[in-house]
Parts: C-alpha cells; structure tokens; sequence
C-alpha cells in the first residue's frame, strides 16, 4: 500500500472533526477521508448490535477508498467495535479511549477522574476498565450527557441553550471533588468553553480526540507508512449520510478552511 493513501476517519456525526482539527495541525502531509453517519446520529442511545451494524458499514465505504489506516473517532463505536475491528482488518485501527484515558492519568494530581461521554460509552464501563487497569487506586466518576451530541450536531453549540444544558448535564459531576475531566465523545470539545467554564478552571479537561492523533502519528512512524511532502495541495474528502449543507458550515467553522467539499453517501440498511 501506497505511503501516500489516505487516512480513514469515522464517526456517528460531526463529532470527529475535533480529532480531524488536530490530526491536521499535527499530520499536515496526511490526506484524510472523513466519514460521519450524521442521519443515524447519535449512537450513543442504540443497542450494541446495531452500533456494531452501523460501524462495518462505514468501515466498508471507506476500505473501498483504500485507506491505509482506520481512525475510529467515536468513542462509542471504540467501546463496541476497536477489538473486533483490529482483529479483522489488514490496516492499523485507532480508538480514542486508551490515548484519552492515558493522558488523564498524566494529569491528574488527586487520581480523582471524571469521565462523560454517551449513554453507550458509560454503559460499557471502557473508560473505567481501561483507568482502572493502568491505576486500580483511581476514583472514577462516570456520567452520561445524552443532551451534548444533538446540540453539537444541530450547530447551536455555542447557544444560550447550549451553556443551560451543558450546566444540567455536568451538575452531578460539579462536586465529586475531580481535578480531571475525560470528554469521552468527539462532539463533546466543541463544548469545551462552556464546559471548562461550568467546571472551573481548576479542572483539567481531556480531549479524548485530540490524543488519539499522537498514537496515530506514531502507529505511521512504526509501520512506516507516514506520507512524504510532495508540495501538492492535499485532496481532503469528506463524507455524510445527513445534510452535506450543515456538515459543511459545522466544519468549516470548526476547522478554520473555506471551500470544504462534502459528498452525501448512502450506506447499506
């Protein structure tokens, strides 16, 4: 496979753009293809079997495109899928809750760790496992934030109704004495101003995405598959199953670039 093929990146929605954003600054010889199954957004709520469904069939779209490496930029995906994704495929496949949880165990001054994310990643406990297996004496607070993803997806995150919903949904974690808080959802950065200034800025805040992007570096480094600079302009495509429209504004915002090209998809029921 060719050095030069491009960097495969899912998720449930606009959520991975976060991870995207960074993988950018950090990777800038890397040409990315970006999948978001924003009509079935969000994944968190749904049973596993059908996570697992939704997942292989962007899995699929993408291999058809010839990636040479899989970035699984949803954490609930991650919780359901990571191992039997980098168990059948042919290419390196990336999560986002071991980087996310070995940066918050970096940090962290009191082993005193918050974690929110979906219904769907508080549920498999992937988190907590993957804390409580590098540090069993951490106290780990787990919450579910169902409200955080429509909001983002919608584009009204940075709303008055954003910042009440993001003060509801953090209260339970507002006094359970944390000093590091993992946002255990790609969608949940787009938040972060509102969620840093809920918490306070005594908080460190762990942007699960953003780690991933180290591990994926070094993952090219090691199989030595790292793109060269050739001067060309990189040839960046992104994909959705929802309204290309709204994709394209969210992203272009969040990613600071004009003129991003989006292309609606139809994946397999």
């Amino acid at each position: 496979m060719s050095n030069q093929a491009p960097i495969g990146f899912i998720d449930s929605g606009v959520g991975g753009l976060t991870v995207v954003k960074e993988a950018r600054r950090q990777l800038p010889n890397e040409t990315i293809l970006y999948l978001g199954d924003t009509a079935r957004c969000p994944y968190g709520p749904r049973p596993n079997e059908q996570i697992r469904q939704y997942t292989w069939e962007m899995v699929h779209f993408l291999l058809q495109k010839k990636i040479k490496m899989l970035v699984i930029a949803c954490n609930t995906a991650t919780a359901i899928v990571l191992e039997e994704l980098k168990a059948k495929l042919a290419i390196p496949v990336v999560g986002v809750i071991l980087p996310g949880s070995r940066a918050a165990l970096k940090v962290t001054k009191n082993n005193h760790i918050g974690v929110i994310g979906t219904v769907g990643t508080v549920k498999s406990a992937a988190y907590l496992k993957a804390l409580k297996v590098k540090s069993p004496q951490t106290v780990v607070e787990q919450l579910a934030c169902p409200k955080f993803v429509p909001i983002v997806e919608s584009n009204e995150y940075r709303s008055a109704i954003a910042k009440m919903l993001v003060a509801e949904g953090l209260a339970p974690m507002k006094n359970k004495q944390i000093d590091t808080l993992v946002l255990g959802c790609t969608h949940y950065p787009l938040l972060k101003p509102l969620i840093q200034n809920y918490m306070g800025e005594s908080v460190n805040l762990i942007d699960s995405g953003a780690e991933t992007v180290g591990e994926v570096s070094m993952l090219l480094d090691y199989f030595e598959i790292a793109a060269i600079s050739t001067n060309k302009k990189l040839a960046h495509q992104f994909f959705t199953t929802g309204s290309p429209k709204l994709f394209r504004e969210i992203s272009e915002e969040w990613l600071e670039v004009e003129g991003v090209t989006v292309e609606k998809v139809y994946l397999e029921e």
